[in-house]
């Protein structure tokens, strides 16, 4: 039986939010940090800086958003792709997304259907023939009304995003959430893209991935918002126990929820974290699955961006604050760009450790993160 403090540390272990610069310096901890969590979502909401800085940030005490499009645009050793949400995705990896990329791309949106194939020729090949565009350098398109929530009044807009979730087009940059769309193999400097993996090796590649970021694993952590391939998943988790790769755990308060580890893993369930803050994305890995969050430290968080006013509990950008293995407050921030400040709307405290202490080192740790965002 692992205890709850146990399976914290191994998850913060696999995180590495247990140290202070797990992936060194300069822009190549950025590729480093990407390619050990597996992905980093990415999400236009910018109370605060957005989220895809912010998780870097996180575990990069030294991260300048530059070194993110250094990573995309230059060094071209991340891509934009489709995990749970829209994420930046090591390149060494997008061999295991081609499938994806070959047939799921019609469950991304509704809008695609109305896309016509003489839009989507005439976008591909004015990016073959003038470079890549944005979609603001698509000046001479006829507004239609739009069909679906998600859809574009502009055809070639969404000519642009179906030829991305196809993986003829890739963002080869972004500024802000404004990208430019060029060709796939131009940009990768492919004669031929990698070949697709098959089902099989998609399905060990989630669970490996999900080994190294998460260290202690379910079906849920594994397949999040992908239950199709469970069964598929679970057949290879029964392989590997039988092979004494995994061991299967029982976890203080899972109840029948099956959980797994690396043999080697254990180990970091044995000693307690230093005592490091962190001020923490709601689209952070660790945030992301709730139920997994409250499992693991008892806490469960609520985005509330989506809630109406009146019924806001925390508030609308809440974020929770974890200080060694525990989470012990949950702040609502927004940034003040005219004035240059970084403004704590709301403040709750969770759980009962003694606040006068952790209130300074949280306060310090905001001044370093407000430092950041204003750069």
């Amino acid at each position: 039986m692992l205890t709850r403090p146990e399976a914290k540390r191994i998850w913060l272990r696999a995180q590495r939010l247990d140290e202070p610069a797990p992936f060194g310096a300069g822009p190549a901890a950025t590729r480093a940090a990407i390619e050990h969590l597996g992905y980093v979502q990415i999400d236009t909401i910018h109370v605060i800086e957005r989220c895809h800085h912010q998780i870097l940030y996180t575990r990069i005490p030294d991260y300048r958003r530059e070194h993110l499009r250094e990573a995309q645009t230059v060094d071209k050793s991340v891509f934009e792709y489709w995990t749970h949400a829209l994420a930046y995705v090591p390149t060494r990896d997008l061999r295991f997304f081609r499938r994806a990329m070959r047939r799921d791309w019609r469950c991304h949106s509704g809008g695609f259907g109305a896309v016509k194939r003489e839009d989507l020729r005439r976008v591909l090949a004015r990016i073959r023939r003038q470079g890549a565009l944005t979609i603001r350098d698509i000046d001479d398109d006829v507004l239609v009304d739009k069909d679906h929530e998600w859809a574009s009044r502009k055809p070639s807009k969404r000519a642009l995003q179906l030829a991305f979730f196809q993986g003829r087009l890739v963002v080869s940059e972004r500024s802000g959430m404004l990208k430019t769309y060029e060709l796939a193999e131009r940009h990768f400097g492919w004669e031929q893209p990698p070949p697709a993996a098959t089902e099989r090796e998609v399905e060990g590649y989630l669970l490996d991935r999900a080994l190294r970021a998460q260290g202690i694993v379910s079906l849920d952590s594994i397949c999040h918002l992908d239950a199709a391939r469970k069964p598929a998943v679970r057949r290879l988790i029964e392989a590997r126990v039988r092979r004494k790769e995994l061991l299967p755990v029982a976890l203080e308060g899972a109840g029948k929820i099956e959980h797994w580890v690396c043999p080697d893993t254990l180990d970091a369930a044995r000693d307690a974290p230093p005592e490091a803050v962190h001020i923490l994305s709601p689209f952070d890995p660790l945030v992301i699955q709730r139920k997994r969050l409250q499992l693991f430290f008892g806490y469960q968080h609520c985005f509330e961006a989506y809630v109406p006013k009146a019924k806001r509990q925390f508030g609308y950008f809440t974020q929770p604050v974890l200080v060694g293995e525990e989470i012990v407050a949950a702040i609502d921030l927004k940034t003040d760009r005219e004035r240059g400040t970084l403004l704590v709307q709301q403040w709750n405290w969770i759980g009962k450790r003694p606040r006068r202490a952790l209130k300074q080192r949280i306060e310090e740790s905001l001044h370093r993160f407000e430092r950041f965002q204003l750069a």
